[in-house]
């Protein structure tokens, strides 16, 4: 698989969240600063509520943003072979049960799922307990992975 077409399908995702999260940061903003929501009283809270919820958008689309940013810079300088697990590197795992799953180990963004070639794949980031289970191991490796109160135990199958 391509790990460039699977970038590609990330950050097309990320754009659009953050196209959205510019949409709402300025409809957010146009109500805090419309004159028809000047508080009439003490108690009218609106326009203020508004603010807050101007300043929360504008810190969505600086985090938006940033992921963009990131995916950029590991687009720029993927690796082209992995031995070990590490950051734009796809994942192939099997757990206990023999379910299949796909990752790509990410810089942000954890939980994003694109479909490439028809196959669902998974964002893990180094945060994530499961991105922590995987960090450094290789290919035949086990990774325990501790998702509430339950462990699930995944076999490294591929690492590209």
């Amino acid at each position: 698989m391509d790990k460039q077409q699977v970038v590609a399908q990330i950050l097309e995702q990320l754009h659009q969240a953050y196209q959205g999260a510019v949409a709402a940061a300025d409809r957010a903003h146009s109500t805090a600063t419309d004159d028809e929501n000047a508080p009439e009283t003490q108690y009218d809270t609106l326009a203020l509520e508004a603010a807050y919820l101007a300043h929360g958008q504008s810190q969505r689309v600086a985090e938006c943003m940033a992921d963009v940013t990131a995916y950029q810079k590991l687009q720029a300088s993927l690796p082209t072979t992995c031995t070990q697990v590490v950051l734009g590197c796809l994942v192939q795992l099997v757990d206990e049960h023999d379910q299949e799953k796909t990752v790509f180990f990410g810089p942000s963004a954890g939980g994003i799922r694109v479909a490439v070639n028809g196959q669902e794949i998974v964002v893990v980031t180094p945060t994530s307990p499961f991105g922590e289970a995987l960090l450094g191991l290789e290919v035949d490796d086990e990774a325990e992975v501790v998702l509430g109160h339950a462990t699930v135990m995944y076999d490294i199958v591929a690492i590209a």
